[in-house]
Parts: structure tokens; C-alpha cells; sequence
């Protein structure tokens, strides 16, 4: 019986690979609108990032987000990660 494969991706900020199910996943659909997709299903170019504060804020800083995603990436999304994370470790 062959073992599945598990999916890795690879963080923005950290560049570290991590199975999909730890990583968030920000998507820009073809109208250009930005999306943090927890289902890992929406259609669209994606991005991953960890779960981690130093990751967002790493990102942020350094804009990595914007420029895998080629687009400016509005603070609400930056806040909605910022949420979604502090929830994940309580």
C-alpha cells in the first residue's frame, strides 16, 4: 500500500517548506482582488505563509506578499492574517 504524499509549500517570509495544513494561504483571483483562503480550494495565484507573528510581520516588512502575489496587498488582509493567527495559538 503506497503512503500519500503530503503537499509542501513553501513560506513567503521564512522560506521554510511546511505541509499545506500549516501553512495560510493568500490568494489574488484574476479580477486582481486579494483573499486569505482557509480552505486551501479557492481558485487563483497563491501564496503561503506559517502561522507565526515573526512570519507576518517578517512579510510585511519586507513586502514579500506584494511581490509573490505581484500586487499591492491591502492592510485589512495583513489585519485579517493578524487575527487568523492570534486565534491559531490560543
Amino acid at each position: 500500500m503506497r503512503k500519500k504524499k503530503i503537499p509542501l509549500r513553501r513560506c513567503v517570509a521564512c522560506n521554510e517548506s511546511k505541509s499545506k495544513k500549516e501553512l495560510i494561504r493568500v490568494v489574488k483571483n484574476k479580477d486582481g482582488i486579494i483573499n486569505v483562503d482557509l480552505t486551501g480550494k479557492m481558485n487563483g495565484r497563491g501564496a503561503y505563509i506559517c502561522s507565526s507573528i515573526e512570519c507576518l510581520n517578517k512579510a510585511k516588512k519586507s513586502k514579500r506578499l506584494d511581490r509573490a502575489l505581484d500586487i499591492q496587498i491591502p492592510d485589512e488582509i495583513y489585519d485579517n492574517l493578524n487575527e487568523i493567527i492570534n486565534v491559531d495559538q490560543k
